[in-house]
């Protein structure tokens, strides 16, 4: 099984594992890609006659709101 070799968190250098995650196309460990998750900022908009909308980036939120746009 040659899958198990030189897969490195990109963080931490650490392998990788379960080596599933790598495969789902993660390339962090499970202790880094946390780390990443809690400094992560999300926000979630109600639309006007539409569903919730996930916004991760400020500047996508800017702007989401009005009639034309950005």
């Amino acid at each position: 099984m040659n899958d198990r070799m030189n897969h490195e968190c990109v963080r931490c250098r650490k392998i990788i594992t379960p080596v599933g995650r790598y495969t789902a196309g993660y390339n962090t460990c499970i202790t880094c890609g946390d780390a990443i998750s809690q400094s992560t900022t999300r926000c979630v908009v109600p639309m006007h006659k539409s569903n919730y909308t996930l916004v991760t980036r400020k500047s996508d939120l800017i702007g989401i709101n009005t009639k034309g746009g950005k």
